[in-house]
């Protein structure tokens, strides 16, 4: 028995949101997480309806997903920019605070 923690596994991919047709979807470019087509910080205005809409009726399997993908960021843009990357708050704001209910 160990009491040392072993880092988890990678999240889950970003495959959402989806699209329609050949439309280039909205998904994140990684390591650096800006989406692949308007160059926004992901997800971007459009991911966020787009998922909004994908996850209709479902604000928690929305929440968990993200978190996944908030994970994964924040892995990769630590390991690109130790030093200087984003803070937690920022990218709480940016992947999780947006799918809140308006109160």
């Amino acid at each position: 028995m160990t009491t040392r923690l072993f880092p988890p596994e990678r999240g889950p991919r970003p495959l959402r949101p989806s699209t329609c047709g050949d439309e280039v979807p909205h998904t994140p470019l990684r390591p650096i997480w800006c989406c692949r087509v308007d160059g926004q910080p992901w997800p971007c205005g459009q991911a966020r309806l787009l998922l909004r809409v994908e996850y209709d009726g479902n604000l928690p399997g929305l929440s968990i997903y993200l978190a996944g993908l908030m994970y994964e960021a924040m892995r990769d843009l630590y390991r690109l920019n130790p030093h200087d990357g984003p803070t937690p708050t920022t990218l709480f704001t940016r992947f999780m605070a947006w799918t809140r209910r308006p109160t």
